[in-house]
């Protein structure tokens, strides 16, 4: 049936074909009587004669299209030939133009008629002439007595509107383009080479890949490939993005233009749109000025290009529970309020880089924000709503041809179409304009942003625009040793700094340093050796620029006495605990000294990075944050209040142990030392009970540990909180038996603690392996290992 069907519509185009053919045959021969009229009747010159007699057989012939299709409607052509198909394509195009252009005539027409009656009924109350040649020549004389002063004043309207535009707006879309600059080869020099850009290895492969594409890539196109629009740096602040769109500014001999994301968050409507078209333009004028290609740099893309239905929204997408989201204080992310504990991991990386970000930068003066909040509505809520639409049209009309050549040649070609008489092509010349080519210049986008790809608009990440995601990861032990190497290079610095040994200890210890900082660093500790007329820093002067950086000059008030060694065992707690129980982890520093808000802390990394971890790991790290407690408790038989935080930190992690990870407290097994079973589910009831009873004292010391954190759903259910306090319990009596049973050993990590003030690296993990750490035999049997809180 459908085949039926197409067969019929053929046909039926085919008979159109003829029909417009014999249409256009009559209409010709109406030509010369057309001409003789015009140039004998109406004394046209000839040149005019002939153009009309052209134009007047056209409108003939198209107004019998018009009305023939008004009557037969046109045929489907799925499956004609191609001649059929290009034929009919020529008749929908004249068919539509003498329909536009008849419409517009009658509506011309219309509007003439009805100003006519007007005039008629005008001229009627004043007793004028009420004919129809009465009203025009009303309409006539009001033409010419008013539109010459019209036609003068109609330049001028056109200009105060233009001003008036410049006036109310001019200003701020100039802040906007302020935020645009562009640099041209050989400008874009910050001193930043690709070879600078230290600690993102694959980051910077990838992206040197996929620029040397861009730029000489025509083979590749050859054989079919199709080149990357653009491309989208992903990760925490402070990791290399920035940096490494100026290293590819000064190393690829190509233009460059940069913006920040929010330079587009204007706040009149439209203004945003119009700046995403000046940046286009702007790169579109540097590409053709050098050779073809040009690159836009978009910081902080997240600003423009979040997902539309969000705007006014705050999306985030799901992560699975961290310590770090309830346990992160101060500028070094430490677990406790106090300080004294941080702990080096993926995920507090990430953190510790989010927390840097520095703030937007505003686009206004501070006046114009004021402005804002005292006039509600002021500025017809824009904010940047339409940059994100007007970048995707953008980027993907890169590769259309012009706009207004395409638009001449539609024209052209349209016009040639609608006189009938002029052929497509003579003996095979072409009588019409090709259609234009795409633009030779190429532009490719680079964006930049902090947040997670879930929170930006599908329709900027998807293939063909911004598809290309390259991640940057912040610095870990490896990239901090080679971006060390990056910059002692550049300062004078003791030869002994330069061993394999000394440069993996300073990665060590540089715990959450992006490259910036690594670069502050040496160049403090070259200030500090300068200062004592040393050409060289040495690894004192480092370690000392490092404390300066992260928490400030160290206070020079010393501790009183008592103070100074309670502050000591305290923190020998957390180190000797930490060193027997924490698997994957590696002590880089143990401080007694006063900085900014914190009396002296313990820091410790992980050696790799995991995705996940065995239920010893977390309950070697409960062990570390409870080692303190249990310090003070062996040495002075009470504890300080400065176990606030690490009690707080305990409670948080058990917490997250059982209700989020299923890993409860161990099980009580004393089958080998008890034989009636009776006897024997007694005593082992009994010693849970006093695992749980210890634990509950321990979460009643940790204010805001129960009522304040997510976690709270798992201590308040009556069933989980026996086993968060059991689990606090085990915890705090291991930690308890540890320093007791490593007393003296203990006290030595102490007195040098006292002694040096601060330990570092290689002299931290060498004091503790040094001491004769042992794991403590722990018998639930005997009285004396239950310790008295």
């Amino acid at each position: 049936m459908a085949r039926r069907v197409n067969e019929h519509s053929i046909a039926l185009a085919r008979e159109w074909r003829k029909l417009g053919r014999a249409a256009t045959v009559v209409a010709v021969l109406t030509s010369p009587a057309l001409f003789i009229v015009l140039w004998d009747r109406f004394q046209w010159p000839k040149l005019w004669a002939v153009i009309g007699t052209v134009l007047g057989v056209a409108a003939l012939r198209g107004l019998i299209d018009v009305l023939a299709h008004k009557l037969i409607p046109a045929p489907a052509l799925y499956g004609a030939e191609d001649e059929l198909r290009e034929q009919d394509v020529i008749s929908r195009r004249r068919l539509w133009y003498w329909r536009s252009k008849y419409r517009r005539a009658l509506y011309l027409f219309i509007g003439f008629a009805i100003a006519v009656a007007i005039a008629m009924a005008i001229n009627s109350f004043n007793g004028g002439d009420t004919s129809v040649s009465g009203g025009i020549a009303s309409i006539g004389d009001l033409l010419s007595r008013y539109g010459p002063v019209i036609f003068a004043y109609l330049p001028i309207l056109v200009m105060f509107f233009f001003i008036n535009f410049l006036i109310l707006f001019g200003p701020m879309l100039i802040l906007g383009i302020q935020q645009i600059k562009a640099y041209e080869p050989g400008e874009a020099d910050w001193g930043v080479q690709l070879g600078d850009v230290r600690g993102q290895a694959e980051a910077k492969q990838e992206i040197t890949r996929v620029v040397s594409l861009w730029q000489s890539g025509e083979e590749f196109v050859k054989a079919g490939g199709k080149r990357e629009r653009g491309v989208l740096f992903l990760g925490a602040p402070g990791t290399g993005k920035t940096m490494l769109s100026k290293a590819i500014a000064t190393s690829f001999n190509c233009p460059f233009v940069t913006i920040p994301g929010s330079g587009f968050a204007q706040s009149f409507i439209g203004m945003d749109a119009v700046l995403v078209r000046w940046l286009a333009w702007k790169a579109r004028r540097l590409a053709q000025k050098w050779g073809g290609q040009c690159i836009v740099f978009i910081d902080e893309i997240d600003a423009v290009g979040m997902r539309r239905q969000a705007l006014n929204t705050d999306p985030a997408p799901h992560r699975v529970p961290s310590i770090h989201d309830e346990l992160f204080f101060g500028p070094l992310g430490a677990l406790t309020q106090e300080g004294d504990l941080v702990l080096e991991t993926a995920a507090w990386r990430e953190r510790l880089f989010a927390a840097r970000a520095e703030p937007r930068r505003a686009i206004y003066p501070a006046f114009y924000d004021r402005l804002r909040r005292i006039i509600p509505g002021y500025g017809m809520g824009g904010n940047g709503q339409l940059a994100l639409n007007q970048l995707l049209v953008v980027m993907d009309g890169i590769d259309e041809p012009p706009p207004f050549r395409k638009f001449l040649t539609r024209k052209f070609n349209t016009f040639l179409d609608a006189l009938y008489v002029v052929p497509q092509r003579v003996r095979n010349v072409p009588l019409r304009r090709k259609a234009p080519r795409p633009r030779a210049e190429q532009i490719y986008f680079i964006g930049a942003c902090n947040v997670d790809l879930e929170v930006l608009d599908p329709a900027l990440t998807r293939p063909g625009r911004m598809g290309r995601h390259i991640y940057f990861r912040t610095p870990t032990w490896e990239d901090r040793r080679d971006i060390f190497e990056l910059y002692l290079g550049k300062v004078a610095h003791d030869p002994e700094l330069d061993s394999h040994g000394k440069r993996d200890e300073l990665a060590r210890i540089t715990n959450g340093y992006s490259p910036a900082m690594i670069d502050q660093v040496c160049s403090l500790a070259l200030t500090y050796a300068h200062a004592q007329d040393r050409e060289r820093f040495d690894r004192l002067d480092l370690l000392e620029a490092m404390t300066t950086v992260e928490s400030g000059v160290a206070i020079g008030q010393p501790y009183p006495k008592h103070e100074e060694r309670a502050t000591a065992i305290h923190e020998a707690g957390h180190a000797v605990c930490g060193h027997l129980f924490m698997e994957n982890r590696l002590s880089t520093r143990l401080s007694i000294r006063k900085r900014g808000s914190s009396g002296g802390h313990h820091a410790a990394m992980e050696i790799e990075d995991r995705f996940g971890h065995w239920r010893s790991e977390e309950l070697g790290d409960m062990i570390w944050g409870l080692g303190a407690l249990a310090a003070e408790h062996v040495f002075y038989g009470q504890n300080t209040t400065g176990v606030t935080g690490d009690m707080r930190g305990a409670t948080t992690r058990a917490a997250l142990m059982v209700g989020f990870r299923a890993m409860g407290p161990a099980p009580i097994d004393l089958s080998d030392r008890v034989e009636d079973d009776d006897e024997r589910a007694e005593i082992e009831e009994r010693v849970r009970e006093r695992f749980v009873q210890i634990g509950r004292q321990i979460m009643n010391l940790a204010p805001g540990g129960l009522d304040t954190n997510p976690y709270r759903a798992t201590v308040a259910d009556p069933d989980k909180r026996p086993l968060v306090a059991a689990l606090l319990g085990q915890g705090f009596v291991v930690a308890y038996q540890t320093v007791l049973q490593n007393r003296a050993a203990t006290e030595r990590v102490a007195e040098e603690l006292i002694r040096a003030g601060e330990l570092y690296g290689d002299d931290v993990t060498s004091l503790l392996d040094g001491v004769g750490l042992r794991k403590p035999d722990i018998d639930v049997l005997d009285e004396a290992t239950w310790p008295r809180i």
